[in-house]
């Protein structure tokens, strides 16, 4: 009976690996298009493209939320959660952007991408969850992988290349917060509608004495920007509640090997012969890494 319930409960870590791996390879999916889509907007504020993301993303959480028809609840235990995911989150949009703009699109995506790393040290003193050696090295395999595809330049140390860290790193943070929210019993609409209330409200004084003009183009464009960044927080929030970020973060990566393919189609770029052995580190270790999850099923749980 006993070996029945260990095996059991094995099997379900095993199969919430597979749920969390498949949304975040989601969440990367929709991240990229709005990327495209922040990029088609040209050449609006940072602040207001980050209030139109947030807003859209906030209307969608809410609709969600009222159509499940379950009661809209919060625990009173998960509020300092979902405030430091909210607070950790809006500065992590904010640097990221601000990194774009003043860094350029490869350097800054790289240095965003040190999130997943970020994520699994943050989880050590949020979660108290500890990788093993296999899953330390699947990560800093991604990372040397996203770094040969973004091929950061010799002003990396500068001060946008700092603020593109702290996005990086802002960015992991909110994201432990949110497995955290998850193991609160926090419901993953609930978690994407405070984080975009909290967001568009911080934005929103900003957005209302520096507002730009803009075409009707540049609006639908932030709106799908809005819609993709909607998808990926309901997706990127799922996949942190199904499984710890030391097993799942490395499939954040493939955000790059997306952005390449919609680069080449959207935009006319060609990857270079270092770009194309990121891609080849990249899949390699998410395949690598699928395979252990899928494969490895300990019949009382995996150590860490």
């Amino acid at each position: 009976m006993n070996n029945k319930a260990a095996a059991g409960g094995g099997s379900k870590n095993a199969n919430d690996k597979r749920k969390g791996i498949l949304f975040i390879l989601l969440a990367a999916f929709f991240f990229s298009t709005m990327s495209v889509f922040v990029r088609l907007a040209g050449d609006v504020p940072t602040m207001q493209k980050a209030f139109f993301r947030n807003i859209v993303a906030a209307v969608v959480a809410v609709i969600i939320l009222l159509r499940s028809g379950k009661e809209i609840s919060l625990p009173k235990k998960s509020l300092p959660t979902l405030l430091m995911r909210s607070i950790f989150g809006t500065i992590g949009i904010l640097a990221n952007f601000w990194a774009v703009d003043h860094l350029g699109i490869a350097d800054a995506n790289m240095l965003n991408k040190l999130s997943p790393f970020f994520a699994i040290l943050m989880s050590i003193f949020i979660l108290g969850e500890k990788p093993n050696r296999i899953e330390w090295i699947s990560v800093v395999l991604a990372f040397i992988g996203a770094a040969f595809v973004a091929k950061p330049s010799s002003g990396i140390i500068s001060l946008p290349a700092l603020i593109g860290i702290l996005g990086g790193f802002t960015a992991g943070t909110a994201y432990t917060y949110v497995r955290r929210a998850g193991l609160q019993g926090v419901r993953g609409p609930i978690v994407v509608a405070f984080f975009s209330t909290f967001s568009t409200l911080v934005l929103l004084p900003n957005l209302l004495m520096n507002f730009a003009p803009m075409s009707a183009g540049q609006f639908l464009f932030l709106l799908l920007a809005g819609c993709s960044a909607a998808g990926g927080q309901l997706s990127i929030t799922a996949a942190y509640q199904h499984a710890p970020a030391r097993d799942i973060s490395v499939f954040d990566y493939s955000q790059v090997v997306y952005a390449a393919v919609f680069g080449h189609l959207l935009f006319g770029e060609i990857p270079d012969v270092w770009s194309i052995i990121g891609y080849v580190i990249i899949i390699g270790t998410a395949f690598s890494k699928w395979y252990l999850v899928t494969q490895r099923v300990p019949s009382g749980g995996r150590t860490s």
